[in-house]
Parts: C-alpha cells; sequence; structure tokens
C-alpha cells in the first residue's frame, strides 16, 4: 500500500468513490515534526466513523474548505466529510482569496478546518471577518494559544483533538466525539480507543510499541476531570532534562511569545555534552527588530513566572519558523540548524 498523494480533485474523486463504496484501507503519512514519519493503516470503516461522529458533533453535514494537504489525514477528512455530505469542497487556492473561498461553500452548513499557523496568519491579515461566517471553524494539528482564541471573537471555534493514528480529530473542545475512549496512565499519558482507530502502522514493530489491547498510547500527557472532559498538558517529548532540572519546553515558548520584539518563537532542547540537553529559543523578530539578546529573553523567561534554570542557553534569530505541508512546526529542520 502507497501513501495518499495526488491532486486534491483527483484525490477527492477517488475518496468519493471509497466512502461510497468501501475498499481496502487507505495509507497516511505522518508529518514527521518529531522524527521520522511513519505510514498509518486507516480502514473504511475506522476514517467514515470518525467523520460521521464529526458531523454529528458539528450539527450536521455541510460544504467544507480545503485548506489543508489531502495528504495529511486533516485534508483527507475534509474529503470524506464532503463525501459523505453529497457536496465537493473548496479549494482556497482556486479562488481569490479566503472571503471568496468561504462564499463559495456549498450547502446549508459551511465549515473549515485550520491549524494554527494558518489561523495565525489569517488574524495579521484581518480576515477574521470572513472566518465569522462560518458553522463551525475546527482548529487542530497543534494547541491554539490563549490570545489567538481570543482574536477570534465571534468565531464559532472547535478545538480538536487527535493525530493521523485516531483518523484525525476524534476529541473536540476536550469532550470524545461518539465511539471514543480515553484514558489516562499513572504517568499521566493520554490513551485512545474506539472505532476511529488505525489498524496499525506499516512497521510491525513500530505498532506494538504503541497499540496493545484496543488502546493507542499517544505521546502526549494530559488530564481528565469529573466530567470526562480532556485537557492535554504537553506531550512526554515536550520535558527536556538539563542539568538534571526538567524544563517544560511549551511552557518556555509561551514565555518567549509574549517577549516584547518577538512575533514567533519555539523553544527546543538538543543535545549538549555538558548539561545533557540544552534549551535552544529559535526567535523570530519583529519586523525591522533583531532578536533580543540572551540576557533580556532570560530575564524575561523569568520575569514569566518559570524558574531561570528553564530559561534559554542559546537565541537562534530566523526569519521564519519552517512548517511541514500540514502546519506543524518542523522541529527536525531546527535541530539540524
Amino acid at each position: 500500500m502507497r501513501p495518499v498523494a495526488g491532486a486534491p480533485r483527483d484525490v477527492h474523486a477517488l475518496v468519493r468513490a471509497w466512502v461510497r463504496d468501501g475498499g481496502d484501507p487507505v495509507v497516511v503519512r505522518t508529518s514527521g515534526s518529531t522524527g521520522e514519519p511513519k505510514d498509518v493503516i486507516l480502514s473504511h470503516a475506522a476514517v467514515t466513523s470518525s467523520a460521521r461522529a464529526s458531523l454529528e458533533r458539528l450539527g450536521g453535514p455541510g460544504g467544507w474548505l480545503l485548506a489543508m494537504p489531502v495528504t495529511g489525514v486533516g485534508g483527507l477528512q475534509v474529503l470524506v466529510r464532503s463525501a459523505l455530505a453529497g457536496l465537493d469542497p473548496v479549494l482556497v487556492d482556486e479562488h481569490d482569496g479566503l472571503a471568496a473561498a468561504i462564499d463559495a461553500i456549498p450547502g446549508d452548513r459551511r465549515y473549515a478546518s485550520l491549524v494554527p499557523t494558518q489561523v495565525h496568519r489569517l488574524v495579521e491579515a484581518g480576515q477574521v471577518d470572513a472566518l465569522r461566517s462560518l458553522d463551525a471553524l475546527l482548529i487542530g494539528g497543534a494547541a491554539a494559544p490563549p490570545e489567538l482564541l481570543d482574536a477570534l471573537d465571534g468565531v464559532r471555534v472547535v478545538r480538536t483533538y487527535g493525530m493521523s493514528e485516531t483518523s484525525g480529530g476524534c476529541v473536540y473542545d476536550g469532550v470524545p466525539l461518539d465511539g471514543v475512549r480515553l484514558r489516562v496512565d499513572d504517568t499521566g499519558q493520554v490513551h485512545v480507543g474506539g472505532t476511529v482507530l488505525f489498524d496499525g502502522y506499516a512497521d510491525a514493530a513500530a505498532t506494538a510499541r504503541v497499540l496493545r489491547d484496543g488502546w493507542f498510547a499517544t505521546a502526549d500527557l494530559g488530564t481528565i476531570d469529573a466530567a470526562g472532559r480532556l485537557r492535554v498538558t504537553g506531550r512526554s517529548d515536550d520535558v527536556v532534562i538539563s542539568g538534571g532540572v526538567n524544563i517544560g519546553l511549551p511552557a518556555v515558548t509561551r514565555a518567549l511569545r509574549g517577549l516584547d520584539g518577538v512575533r514567533d518563537a519555539i523553544a527546543l532542547g538538543v543535545p549538549d555534552d555538558e548539561w545533557g540537553a540544552r534549551v535552544v529559543a529559535f526567535v523570530v523578530p519583529d519586523a525591522g527588530a533583531d532578536a533580543p539578546p540572551l540576557h533580556v529573553v532570560r530575564d524575561g523567561v523569568e520575569a514569566s513566572g518559570l524558574p531561570r534554570t528553564w530559561a534559554p542557553r542559546e537565541i537562534v534569530p530566523i526569519a521564519a519558523l519552517p512548517l511541514l505541508p500540514g502546519g506543524k512546526v518542523d522541529r527536525v529542520a531546527l535541530r539540524r540548524r
């Protein structure tokens, strides 16, 4: 089996027939944002179960905006939901801007699915008004910063959690879709079960490491409250040990993004002979500005309420964070710099 590939309209025609008639599993290649990509095998039953549960949660079938690669699970699910609704998706690239594309979405209900980076760029471009006409805007693929959500006043935002192995988003605003089971083990690791799970990876050994007794062990950490609502607190690989200190990289990233003169940033751990690992800040400065010097960044991270031992030991100015086709930050590329 080969991963999904091809031009969006060509893939849509194939997906429409596959949704209607059934067939062999499809293969989706993960983004590989933190390491080597994996080929994920998804059955017809899993993919369509996810899509039907999504539409049920959103309020019914409708037309969809396609703004993500169809080679990834996010774009694939837009095609599947469109096929279930009997409607063609609207491709952003085929229209003169976002507003025109949204206006062209067919059906009684209109939906879009984007990653936070895409939404951030739309906010910066002053295109939030166009998003307000949607019946729902799904945001997934990565955690959406609170300040980004605040900028979407009047937009019905649905924060999704999921991955290729769960046929896309399987938890909406913390609540699992119908047919999805969640549990958190004693270490805080999130496990997902239910009808949306993948059959496995093309690599059987990799499958055995994460899929056991009907449960998929994610790389995410989280909690489940008394109402069954999931809160993702980080990733198991988002914690580095530097000089014997456990450092939560998402918290450092949030602190960096709040510094004056910083347009965007991410904190990553890189190997270090002395410290075991050191925290490096990849910083995109404001237009026309230089990145803040290291001592200013370290002071700012500490002023945000984090221990000074968590502050970056190196600053790497960069014009823009490299992104994978699905919109996630390419951490592997950054670590190679």
